[in-house]
């Protein structure tokens, strides 16, 4: 099923339907999107394989930036995992996710945990650039405007790409238009992409996609491949 591509509308009715036909509660959708997430983080920590990030200490250090959407609540469940798995976690806070969002229940569950959190504001004070692995988790498939040079988003994706670390995006890199596959303006240069479900279509239509994508690996959330195979389109 990897071949199949999703656009900005199928991967909304995605979670949608597998809500509504199956009873899939979204928080669990996320929660299969963080252990994908962290699947893969964990696989750039080991240094076991080619592209594997050189460690520069015993405990794996790692910098989630979390948006206030749903792509930022991937990012916060994936703290927690991250964390559980021995990881030294800070989270950089791009405003609070909404109450009674499934953003906002892994954001708290963060807090409650004590996990290391700062605002955007505070980020040029951390040691980002002694981080193992920096985790893109601002924006999803849903962006689709382009983001203003002076909003506090631009400030942190350039300052990002500006750190020489390397960078694992949540489902697709911020800024990178899920339909065209081009920056909004400006988007994350990622060394790998955990594009959940399956590929979307901005990647297969723009040659210039994969310089933010860096490799793209499909992340399982655990969709029913009924609906799959229904809002998928053939590559």
């Amino acid at each position: 099923m990897h071949e199949l591509i999703f656009d900005r509308e199928s991967s909304r009715a995605i979670d949608r339907e597998a809500t509504r036909r199956y009873g899939m509660p979204s928080f669990l959708l996320m929660e299969n999107a963080a252990i994908a997430l962290r699947d893969e983080a964990m696989r750039m920590l080991s240094g076991s394989q080619p592209g594997s990030i050189q460690r520069q200490s015993s405990m794996p250090t790692v910098l989630i930036i979390c948006g206030s959407g749903n792509n930022g609540g991937d990012g916060y469940a994936l703290a927690r995992h991250l964390h559980n798995q021995g990881c030294a976690v800070e989270i950089l806070a791009l405003g609070p996710p909404r109450e009674g969002t499934d953003a906002r229940i892994n954001c708290d569950i963060c807090a409650a945990m004590n996990l290391p959190t700062v605002a955007a504001r505070r980020e040029l004070r951390m040691n980002a650039r002694e981080a193992d692995l920096i985790v893109d988790a601002i924006f999803g498939t849903g962006l689709d405007r382009p983001i203003e040079p002076d909003s506090e988003h631009w400030g942190v994706i350039q300052w990002v790409n500006t750190l020489g670390r390397p960078v694992l995006a949540a489902d697709i890199p911020s800024g990178l238009d899920c339909d065209t596959g081009r920056p909004l303006g400006i988007a994350i240069r990622a060394a790998r992409t955990v594009s959940f479900v399956g590929i979307k279509k901005g990647f297969a239509a723009s040659s210039e996609s994969s310089r933010y994508t860096g490799k793209v690996i499909v992340g399982d959330i655990g969709v029913p491949k009924e609906l799959i195979e229904e809002f998928g389109a053939r590559v």
